[in-house]
């Protein structure tokens, strides 16, 4: 009996023993799941190691950081400095400020104040194709269509047609048929110029010139391109893709117009802030011109409200900073066009129009990127420069 007592306490020992080193354990497992938990590095390490089933794909948030790399030299928004622990949600607080500081860049434009000029515009391709036939002495040209004009008229179209020269001779041209509104026209016109010893056409400089068809006023140029025909094997019909390039005749360099536009949805107003204009074309004879500024709010092609500056004299670099404000309600928006028409002012006969600007939300790249960061940013000046048009 003594024995098996003894023996029941031993083993009663024992269990203790067993249950205090279970306890201790448990103890120090919740500690560390505790501490663990204050970690969100931890946190994150044990998920991707517990949850195999989960794809570690980007985040819409790590996707935009990259893409804004380009936006800040030098930073790397996705890595987090050494010693500094990401936070909760996986970016650290440069990234954040990263993306903070990306974001108020994008609020400038490249065309913005601070910008050394106007965004550079795209003025679309031409296709065409040249030949030559040694029997009957004929140079052929064939227009073939047009792509991606940019728009002329306040409507957001143009009416484009193509002018062909064989430079230096600007006497002789032939033109195409006007394409009625359409931005990338189909031409298909073949143009022959007969008794052209091969010589001779080695000498000559294919030009042509895209316009736009104005009925009541000057044509407007939308681009050109030119080719010296010694650098093209003519003894076969070859076809090209050229983009075209602004006029070099002078009718595209006609200065360029800093303004910026201000939309205000709970006025229901857009406010235009005439700032300033710089290398305006010299109208008068004196090599000078005395500019001002006509505002025209449009509303489905029609004339509703007319506002101007005040004329500068004597100057081709005018600083105006003047500001009109519009009553334009939000349902009328996507109908709505501002033209601006720098002038110049002649006291004894009809004032010159040194060039134009169509802002609205389907007018030429620029100006519908400036009116695009006008409603993206409301109750904000956008300041852009822009190239004056004929």
């Amino acid at each position: 009996m003594y024995l098996n007592r003894e023996e029941d306490n031993s083993k009663g020992s024992v269990s203790l023993s067993v249950f205090l080193v279970s306890l201790a354990v448990t103890v120090c497992a919740v500690w560390l799941v505790a501490l663990c938990g204050v970690c969100g590095w931890c946190q994150r390490k044990m998920g991707k190691r517990n949850k195999p089933g989960v794809e570690t794909t980007d985040t819409p948030d790590s996707a935009r950081g990259r893409g804004e790399k380009k936006a800040i030299k030098g930073n790397k928004p996705a890595n987090s400095p050494k010693g500094q622990p990401p936070d909760a949600d996986g970016h650290s607080s440069v990234t954040d400020l990263a993306n903070s500081l990306t974001g108020d860049m994008v609020m400038l434009s490249p065309g913005s104040e601070d910008d050394e000029g106007p965004v550079s515009e795209k003025l679309g391709r031409i296709q065409f194709s040249i030949g030559y036939s040694f029997q009957n002495t004929t140079l052929t040209v064939k227009v073939l269509r047009g792509q991606e004009l940019p728009a002329k008229d306040f409507s957001g179209t143009s009416d484009p047609f193509v002018k062909i020269y064989l430079l230096p001779d600007k006497k002789h041209k032939l033109e195409t048929k006007v394409k009625r509104k359409n931005l990338n026209p189909h031409w298909n016109e073949t143009f022959l110029f007969e008794g052209f010893p091969y010589e001779k056409v080695r000498e000559r400089t294919l030009y042509l010139q895209v316009l736009d068809y104005d009925r009541f006023s000057r044509n407007d140029p939308i681009g050109e391109v030119s080719i010296p025909l010694n650098k093209v094997e003519l003894g076969q019909i070859k076809t090209f893709w050229k983009e075209l390039k602004p006029c070099s005749d002078g009718s595209g360099r006609r200065g360029d117009l800093l303004l910026s536009l201000c939309y205000n949805p709970t006025a229901n107003t857009i406010t235009v802030n005439i700032i300033k204009a710089r290398n305006l074309k010299a109208m008068d004879i004196g090599g000078t011109s005395d500019p001002y500024v006509k505002v025209w709010l449009m509303h489905k092609d029609k004339r509703v409200e007319k506002k101007k500056t005040v004329t500068m004299k004597r100057c081709l670099n005018p600083i105006f900073n003047e500001s009109f404000p519009f009553d334009v309600p939000a349902h009328v928006l996507r109908e709505t066009t501002i033209i601006i028409t720098v002038m110049d002012k002649d006291r004894l006969s009809r004032n010159d129009v040194i060039g134009k600007i169509y802002l609205s939300w389907k007018s030429g790249p620029a100006e519908v990127k400036h009116w695009k960061d006008m409603l993206a940013r409301p109750r904000t000046n956008v300041a852009q420069w822009h190239a004056l048009k004929a």
